[in-house]
């Protein structure tokens, strides 16, 4: 998933709602970079995310609610990922 032969990226912006947060484009954010994508389940109310890393941490802010088609894998499985906490921050 993503583009790993040209990563690091400075932003990386994700238009299918994965469950959770793909660990492979977090590896492929740059320091300094951000990613905006929608989590959470299919035909659920899911969450826009801004991620933000910071000297190898990730910084995962809450936007608002939103409704994604939901990412799939090559062979049509629901993609996974990683927990990572956020804040729950709204502006």
């Amino acid at each position: 998933m993503g583009w790993q032969e040209e990563a690091p990226f400075d932003a990386i912006i994700v238009t299918a709602a994965p469950e959770e947060i793909p660990k492979n484009l977090v590896e492929q954010l740059k320091d300094g970079g951000r990613m905006v994508l929608p989590v959470g389940k299919t035909h659920e109310v899911q969450s826009l995310r801004l991620l933000t890393k910071t000297d190898g941490q990730i910084i995962d802010k809450e936007l608002l609610l939103v409704r994604f088609v939901p990412m799939e894998n090559y062979d049509g499985t629901v993609q996974r990922g990683v927990h990572i906490k956020h804040e729950k921050e709204r502006s």
